[in-house]
C-alpha cells in the first residue's frame, strides 16, 4: 500500500548543512496543482523507509510498520514555478519524518499530497499595505515563495524578510535573499544571528533575535516609514518563543490578530 502511495520523486536534495536540507521533488503521473505563496502540504514516507546515520533513537516508536507517515511542509518555490516543489526541511534526529527524509537520495520517491492548504497567505493584506516577515529556522520556507513569486510580478510595497538563526550557516537562503535585496528597492532582507561569538569568521550583521530588529527600528530606518497597524502587515513564523515575544510588542502597539472572522494585522504559523 505505502509503495502505492509514492508519486514524486527527488529532483534535487540541496545539503544547507548536516541538519538543513532543501529538497527539490517532481509529481510522477500527476500535475502540480494551483497553489498560494505560503500554503503547505504534506510529504511522506513508509515506517519501513531508512533513517538517515546521524538521527538518533525514535522518541515514539512507531507501533505499526506498515504505516505511511505524512508531516505539512511549507512550500518553498514560487507559485509560478511549475516544474517542481521545494521545501525547506530540518532534521529533528529522534523524530519520525525527518531522519526519513534526509536519507533520500536523488531519484528516490516519496509522496507528496497534492492538496494544498493554509491561510498564512497575503491574499488578505490589500496592496496599500507594506509587509514584514519574520521568521526563525526554517519559517523562512513559506516567505520564500510569497517572495519569488510577488517579484515575477513586480513588488508594488514595500517588503521585509527578518530570518533569526543561532549561525550564519543556518541562514539556508541567504545568498538569494540578499542578492534580490539589491535587484529591488522595494525588498529588504534583514538576517540577524544570536551566537555571532561562535563565527569562525566575524559576522558583520545583526546580532541576538529578531524582535530586536523591531523594537529598535531597523525596519522603520530601511522604509523611510514607521511602519505601524494602518499601514503595515507582520507575518511570524517559527520558534513559538519569537511568536509570543513579537505578538506581545505588536499588540502593545495597537495591531490585531488576524483571523478569519475578526481581520488583524498579525498572522501567525507556528511549528
Amino acid at each position: 500500500m505505502a509503495e502505492i502511495e509514492l508519486n514524486a520523486i527527488v529532483a534535487q536534495r540541496i545539503e544547507v548543512t548536516p541538519s538543513l536540507i532543501k529538497l527539490r521533488v517532481v509529481p510522477d503521473g500527476w500535475e502540480l496543482p494551483d497553489f498560494t505563496p505560503g500554503q503547505y502540504s504534506a510529504l511522506g514516507l513508509p515506517a519501513t523507509a531508512p533513517r538517515h546515520e546521524i538521527s538518533e533513537e525514535e522518541s515514539h516508536p512507531l507501533a505499526d510498520s506498515t504505516r505511511m507517515i505524512k508531516r505539512a511542509y511549507s512550500v518553498a518555490s514560487s507559485s509560478m514555478a511549475s516544474e517542481y516543489l521545494e521545501y525547506y526541511i530540518g532534521l529533528d534526529r529522534t523524530g519520525s519524518l525527518s531522519p526519513r527524509l534526509f536519507a533520500l537520495k536523488d531519484g528516490d520517491r516519496l509522496f507528496v499530497s497534492p492538496k494544498f492548504k493554509g491561510m498564512f497567505t497575503l491574499s488578505n493584506v490589500s496592496e496599500e499595505f507594506n509587509v514584514a516577515l519574520f521568521a526563525t529556522g526554517t519559517g523562512v520556507a513559506p516567505y520564500m515563495s510569497m517572495i519569488r513569486t510577488e517579484l515575477t510580478q513586480g513588488l508594488k510595497r514595500r517588503f521585509a524578510v527578518v530570518h533569526g538563526a543561532c549561525h550564519s550557516r543556518d541562514l539556508g537562503y541567504h545568498d538569494e535573499l540578499k542578492a534580490l535585496s539589491l535587484m529591488s528597492k522595494e525588498f529588504d532582507y534583514m538576517p540577524i544571528i544570536s551566537h555571532a561569538h561562535e563565527e569562525p569568521i566575524p559576522w558583520n550583521g545583526h546580532e541576538g533575535f529578531v524582535q530586536s530588529l523591531w523594537t529598535e527600528n531597523v525596519i522603520q530606518d530601511a522604509w523611510g516609514i514607521n511602519p505601524n497597524a494602518q499601514n503595515t502587515h507582520v507575518f511570524l513564523c517559527g520558534n513559538p518563543l519569537m511568536i509570543d515575544a513579537m505578538v506581545e510588542i505588536l499588540q502593545g502597539q495597537g495591531f490585531l490578530k488576524h483571523a478569519r472572522r475578526a481581520p488583524g494585522q498579525i498572522h501567525i504559523e507556528e511549528f
